[in-house]
């Protein structure tokens, strides 16, 4: 019994194996099928008709604040807008149905990669009771039957582990480089501009835009080779398109926090505004984002 108890109360989580990380093989493996998992176009210039960027931006931030609150693995997001990606790159849904299909693509990717996946009814509760269990359970077969049953996508998170220890960076730092690299991959999965970028790309970039901005590649003296031509190295990538890569996702980082930055603001004026005593948590209980619900009419 108290085993049974220990185990519910941790979660479960097996250690990355360095003979994998290690092995070349596996690396060339990722780079191989990694492009059987991207949409194949576009999707906003043949097949969805009633779907915009913007709408699409919404709800994944709303996906991405989720995972967040419920302390979902950094896999579950990207992997659930893969799922997303895919789906919508053959089929035409309305506006109305794309929380649902973002929600039902979050419950798949939980299920794949978290010891205890999110459930339906808590879904439910997070687009503010807009969509019933039921529908979301109907839905997860559509999308199920769509993406062929071919869930294990892969994902920028899958190269971090081999991009970074193939580099000279020491031991201390990992931890942050991680956290640094899991954010901008968390942002690229905002931006639809990035939908058709091969996984290894965004991974890569990401890596690169993490050591730059936390500047270890200046203050380390061992790396010989310049960091972008390592990087390019390790994943089989043109120099010039991986530092465009990058950069794209700096100014990603930019305009992502000068609009928290700009929301703060707004959210300070509220304050000011609201009735005496309350905060924000008080002004507003709704479940879900108001630009969320403002798709789903």
């Amino acid at each position: 019994m108290e085993l049974l108890c220990l185990e519910m109360d941790t979660s479960i989580r097996a250690r990355p194996d360095p003979n994998l990380l290690r092995d070349d093989r596996v690396l060339q493996r990722l780079l191989t099928i990694e492009e059987r998992f991207l949409p194949q176009y576009s999707y906003f210039k043949g097949v969805q008709k009633d779907i915009q960027p913007f709408m699409r931006r919404m709800v994944a931030t709303w996906m991405l604040e989720v995972c967040e609150e419920q302390k979902c693995e950094e896999e579950v997001f990207p992997l659930a807008i893969n799922y997303l990606d895919r789906f919508l790159a053959m089929v035409p849904i309305k506006k109305c149905n794309l929380q649902l299909l973002g929600a039902v693509c979050m419950f798949l990717a939980s299920k794949l990669k978290e010891t205890r996946p999110l459930t339906a009814e808590k879904l439910c509760i997070y687009t503010d009771n807009s969509i019933r269990p039921q529908e979301l359970l109907e839905w997860e077969l559509v999308v199920l039957g769509k993406l062929k049953w071919n869930l294990a996508a892969v994902t920028p998170n899958d190269f971090i582990e081999h991009i970074v220890r193939r580099l000279p960076l020491a031991d201390d730092k990992l931890v942050l480089i991680r956290k640094h690299v899991q954010t901008f991959i968390a942002l690229c999965a905002t931006d639809f501009r990035f939908a058709m970028y091969p996984p290894s790309m965004i991974a890569t970039g990401s890596v690169g835009a993490a050591i730059c901005g936390l500047q270890l590649d200046s203050a380390d003296q061992s790396w010989g080779d310049s960091l972008t031509d390592q990087l390019a190295k390790i994943t089989n990538t043109e120099v010039d398109v991986l530092k465009e890569c990058q950069e794209q996702i700096e100014r990603v980082l930019e305009s992502s926090l000068r609009e928290g930055r700009q929301q703060q603001q707004q959210q300070q004026q509220q304050t000011q505004r609201g009735p005496s005593g309350k905060g924000l948590d008080e002004l507003d209980q709704a479940s879900t984002p108001t630009d969320v619900r403002d798709v789903n009419l």
